[in-house]
């Protein structure tokens, strides 16, 4: 299997090139040439295997020979194997056909973990195999960067620099961050938004000499990897709740586009999923859009919900590619109009298209509070602000009353304990291993929100010249 870019113009790549680049050279993102799809007797098969078995069996068609699949399984299974849960992405009943699908018994607590634990043993078995070194840059709203830090620190051939808002993650997601002080690891508190971070970062991807000589590699979900990692667990709730004789729905928390289009390639995959619903809070560009068929950008609005604190949905490129059937040239234009205006729009048929498949909702923080107190009520369950958008989403917008609804929890409620603690009166606790958080020493460094600022310290980290 190969991959090429949405935009057309980059090299096509096999999946470990595809790996280390992240960003295409022409400023697009990776996908498959070609979908694999499993046939029903094979999504068959796939009950009652463990999670990191089903793992393999779901991602091996994307490897394309490029890891042998012994090595592949014990990295797979090295990964899973400290999550805190035996099931590993365990399904809660909340009612007769609503689940639960709970993405945080990772070592850093949110679903980022899901793929990028198996990321950095992915990036380790690479770059051993070549001799190699690389500079991981990534952008965070809050959880990928601790989630990315964790699944490389202290590793020999990486170093990583996160960029998150100054001021604009929870003082856990901060924490998780800034108390990770392994040589390899640089924190970076941006004054800007996320968005400005990941413009950042796309910034430093698309300066091809820079990018070359400091040898960049990404872990946003601009990273295909990522969106594989992340197929996973659709397929496991999909087949634990019947599938594929029974159809699916699923409700996605989402900003930034990455694990909801995870389940779209779930979708190409074979998976039976007839719905999605977009959870979104003040900052609802994707709820507008499948409004109006028209992607336009406001200012980011600060939410108790900040990973979703975002305008600039980056892998909504992916789906864009996949509406316009591979047309590269339709995808650029667009994305060059978004980048020069703020806006796009796409064809009524594209948009009838786009809702056929999804659905979408958006919830101010009252309303997130709300839900949070009346799930707490009503099943005694503590849920994050983001996890709560999603069970609203799906409730809001569900389609069919037989078809089991998975909400999909994102975030342990401990990350964000003072609005679990202002939604329900209970304040909820840290895991034991993350007890002492609040007393580790911190290490970042704020910097503007200027290229040359940022460059000047990527370039130092990576030790060649700016």
């Amino acid at each position: 299997m190969t991959y090429h870019s949405t935009r057309g113009q980059a090299p096509i790549l096999p999946f470990d090139d595809v790996l280390l680049s992240g960003l295409a050279r022409d400023g697009g993102l990776y996908l498959p040439q070609a979908w694999p799809h499993f046939s029903t007797s094979e999504i068959k098969a796939m009950a009652g295997l463990s999670y990191a078995e089903l793992a393999v069996r779901v991602m091996m068609p994307f490897l394309d020979g490029v890891i042998g699949e012994d090595d592949f399984a014990a990295l797979v299974e090295d990964t899973y194997k400290g999550f805190g849960h035996k099931a590993v992405a365990p399904l809660v009943q909340l009612s007769p056909n609503d689940w639960l699908l709970e993405l945080f018994h990772g070592p850093t607590l949110a679903f980022k973990d899901y793929a990028l634990q198996l990321l950095g043993r992915l990036f380790d078995h690479v770059l051993t195999k070549r001799g190699e070194r690389i500079t991981i840059v990534g952008a965070t709203s809050g959880d990928t960067g601790s989630a990315a830090i964790e699944a490389c620190r202290d590793r020999d051939n990486i170093d990583i620099v996160i960029l998150h808002p100054k001021g604009r993650t929870s003082a856990v997601q901060r924490r998780q961050m800034t108390t990770v002080l392994s040589p390899n690891v640089h924190n970076i508190a941006i004054e800007g938004s996320f968005d400005d971070c990941q413009d950042m970062v796309k910034a430093l991807f698309n300066d091809q000499p820079f990018r070359d000589s400091c040898r960049l590699s990404a872990v946003n979900s601009i990273n295909w990897a990522r969106i594989l990692g992340q197929i996973v667990y659709y397929f496991a709730a999909g087949v634990a709740l019947g599938a594929p004789e029974r159809g699916l729905a699923f409700a996605v928390p989402t900003g930034n586009f990455g694990n909801v289009y995870a389940a779209v390639g779930a979708r190409h995959l074979g998976l039976p999923i007839k719905q999605l619903v977009i959870g979104s809070n003040k900052n609802d560009i994707l709820t507008r859009f499948f409004a109006t068929g028209r992607m336009q950008s406001d200012g980011v609005v600060p939410t108790l919900s900040p990973s979703m604190d975002i305008q600039i949905s980056s892998n909504f490129e992916r789906y864009l590619f996949d509406l316009h059937k591979g047309d590269a040239g339709q995808v650029t234009a667009r994305m060059g109009a978004f980048r020069q205006s703020g806006s796009f729009a796409v064809d009524d048929h594209l948009w009838a298209e786009a809702r056929a498949l999804f659905d979408a909702a958006a919830f101010d923080d009252e309303a997130t509070l709300a839900v949070m107190r009346s799930l707490y009520e009503e099943t005694g369950l503590l849920i994050d602000p983001h996890s709560a958008i999603g069970v609203a989403a799906g409730r809001a917008r569900r389609r069919d009353e037989t078809m089991p609804m998975v909400a999909l929890a994102t975030a342990h409620a401990a990350k964000f304990p003072d609005a679990v603690e202002r939604a329900t009166g209970i304040r909820p606790a840290l895991p034991p291993r993350l007890s002492d958080l609040f007393e580790r020493e911190e290490r970042y460094d704020v910097l503007p929100n200027d290229e040359k600022a940022v460059k000047d310290y990527v370039a130092k980290v990576a030790g060649v010249s700016p």
